[in-house]
């Protein structure tokens, strides 16, 4: 028994002698570029496309197979000018036979020298790197229904695999588009792994230059294992583009194979994004009102994200000065459902915004006629759903300066909404809602909003650099549009509201003058005078819009001297003023913040002319029958008639009487 098996033994060496010795000899008795031809042409006609390889091609058996090349080519198909789709320069690869009978897959050499891929598209659109679509073949009628395929063990077809040195070296990728005239380009594609295994991290080294740029990648992967599977596989890479922008991303890609996914904490190292932007546009220079804007950047999250569904938490975002922390979560990418909650400490937004000499030759441009215009497609909009809050702690927009903004946003089927509204501005405070409805393709707007204790001056002298008006405000306003731009907003605006003002001042003209010399208070005075003004106690501006003209029906204003009344409308569209302001002389300020009538002189005042020009003038028609009847009326003679009982009656009737004849109102 002992000599059987020791004699087996001896055979089963001598066979495996035999094989190693004929793997060692048949290559030098092979006479592989014999079968060139044959194998180019077998590539050509599998590929459709023409094949070809240099002579310089070996084979090598034992105890590695290997298999080496050079100057392998494979063809566009017809229709593309283009020669080739792929060239490699050379491409070296060695391999264990044995261990590939236990699916243990050992590499001691895989390295592509030069290899460029070209991916075209013509101008019909038809892209080199499609096959050509074949002849569908007839299936036979199923009798009956296959079992459903078990995808629960879909992992690598291998036990192990080792590669001692895996290397691409002075790659190019070419990208062009004839139909845009479209051309990228990635050159001095490196990468290089070492001791590739799938029981232990794997580390790579990768650098391009994509467009002119440079781009690296350095990190670990793995170890891989059976993540494929069902399992994770980990990862610490740490990416730099343009020498300037530093990514580092650490977790894990989840299940590859069945579910993909990462888990992943990205930190993106502190940058200048105006040094970035002039890095990626040479020509383009980025201007802000603040230079040192857009100086500095860093941001940072966590990302759990799936086919399906995507997470961002514990985001911090810091801008210059400016510190944003965030989450937000999406489901169903395909009907995007959103929550968020973003937290903005402070922002001036005014630094980002082109400098006004460049806003300034933008306003020369003329707008582009509505037959022109692009119509907004809402289509994104009517999809999403979505529920978020903003808070900001300190905003300057437009110069206004806000405090403790809070908007929650909320959307469904077309419906935007944004309730509640809250900010604090100039001691005072807003709050209200706002309604977006996209539904139709021209959207439609409802805003409410309720100001309470507002220092008006401040507010109109920041934004407007305007010193018209002072003093405390309050308002109650409803507002409804229709349309997304400027001009069609003025033209549908429609609504109501009550201005309440107190304790201020109404800046660039004096009623009170108007009403003791005309010719003074409406630009007869000396030059180098005190600007005029006029003091109220209260001012109440009811309105109503109608299509984008305001009209207020009936505006006060109570003064320690002077009693106003105002009424008139004024234009968005034509931006045009048309008010009659009638003041009422009162004779000391014992009256003020009373309602009786007081006695004094009416002068009428009329404002027109446009918003950047008003114009103010007395209606001195008004004022002459004024005159008049106060002499009628209030002379001794006049009083002494009318004090006679049988003539009472007849007072009011002769008052009307001449006013009809004066033409009074």
């Amino acid at each position: 028994m002992k000599g059987a098996i020791k004699w087996g033994l001896i055979i089963v060496g001598c066979i495996i002698v035999v094989v190693i010795a004929a793997l060692l000899i048949v290559p030098m008795f092979i006479d592989i570029q014999k079968y060139k031809p044959m194998i180019e042409e077998k590539v050509a006609q599998a590929t459709g496309r023409s094949f070809s390889v240099g002579d310089d091609l070996n084979l090598s058996l034992f105890p590695w197979a290997g298999l080496s090349l050079s100057d392998l080519q494979l063809g566009n198909p017809s229709g593309f000018a283009e020669k080739n789709f792929v060239m490699v320069k050379s491409f070296e690869v060695r391999v264990k036979l044995l261990p590939l009978l236990s699916k243990d897959i050992q590499v001691k050499r895989f390295v592509v020298n030069e290899p460029r891929i070209v991916l075209i598209k013509n101008k019909n659109g038809r892209a080199n790197w499609e096959q050509p679509k074949q002849p569908a073949e007839k299936t036979p009628t199923k009798t009956e229904e296959s079992p459903p395929q078990d995808t629960s063990g879909i992992g690598l077809p291998i036990s192990a695999l080792t590669v001692g040195n895996l290397a691409i070296k002075k790659g190019s990728a070419i990208w062009i588009d004839h139909s845009t005239d479209n051309r990228k380009e990635i050159s001095d594609i490196n990468l290089t792994a070492e001791d590739v295994s799938l029981e232990r991290p794997v580390g790579l080294s990768f650098s391009a230059v994509v467009d002119s740029k440079p781009l690296s990648i350095e990190g670990t992967v793995g170890p891989i294992g059976k993540g494929l599977e069902t399992g994770n596989i980990p990862m610490n890479v740490s990416i730099t583009a343009l020498k300037e922008l530093v990514m580092r991303l650490k977790g894990s890609l989840e299940n590859p194979a069945t579910n993909p996914g990462v888990d992943l904490d990205i930190e993106i190292a502190q940058f200048s994004p105006r040094k970035l932007l002039a890095e990626l546009n040479p020509g383009i220079q980025v201007k802000t009102s603040d230079p040192e804007a857009l100086g500095g950047m860093a941001l940072k999250f966590h990302v759990k994200a799936d086919a399906s569904k995507a997470a961002l938490s514990n985001g911090v975002l810091n801008l210059d000065q400016s510190n944003l922390t965030f989450s937000l979560s999406a489901v169903d990418f395909s009907r995007p459902n959103l929550k968020f909650d973003l937290n903005l400490d402070q922002i001036d937004v005014d630094r980002y915004l082109p400098p006004k000499s460049d806003k300034a030759k933008g306003e020369q441009t003329s707008a582009p006629s509505e037959a022109g215009k692009k119509e907004t497609d809402y289509t994104p909009l009517r999809r999403i759903i979505m529920d978020g809050r903003i808070k900001i702690g300190n905003l300057i927009v437009s110069k206004a300066k806000i405090q403790d903004a809070l908007l929650q946003v909320k959307a469904n089927n077309g419906i935007i909404t944004l309730d509640p509204m809250k900010l604090k501005l100039y001691q005072g405070g807003v709050s209200g809602k706002t309604l977006l409805n996209v539904t139709k393709d021209v959207p439609q707007s409802a805003m409410n909003l309720l100001v309470t204790g507002v220092q008006i001056g401040p507010l109109l002298q920041d934004v407007l650099d305007a010193d018209v008006i002072e003093g405390t405000t309050s308002a109650d306003i409803n507002l409804n549009m229709v349309g997304d731009d400027p001009e069609r907003i003025k033209q549908t605006l429609n609504g109501n509201g009550d201005l309440k003002f107190t304790d201020g001042a109404l800046k660039g003209f004096d009623l009170a003058a108007m009403v003791r010399n005309v010719g003074t208070a409406f630009g007869l005075s000396k030059q180098g005078a005190e600007r005029p003004k006029t003091d109220f106690t209260e001012l109440l501006v009811p309105f109503t819009i109608n299509n984008g003209e305001l009209n207020t029906p009936q505006s006060s204003l109570k003064s320690p001297f002077i009693r106003v009344n105002a009424k008139g409308t004024t234009d968005l569209v034509k931006e045009t003023l048309d008010f009659r302001v009638e003041p009422t002389a009162v004779a000391s300020i014992k009256g003020q913040g009373d309602e009786q009538q007081r006695s004094g002189l009416l002068v009428p005042v009329l404002v027109t002319g446009t918003y950047a020009s008003p114009q103010f003038r007395p209606d001195l028609s008004a004022a002459a029958k004024q005159q008049i009847e106060k002499k009628v009326f209030e002379s001794k003679e006049a009083q002494k008639i009318l004090e006679k009982e049988e003539l009472k009656p007849l007072e009011k009737p002769m008052k009307d009487a001449l006013k009809g004849i004066l033409g009074g109102e």
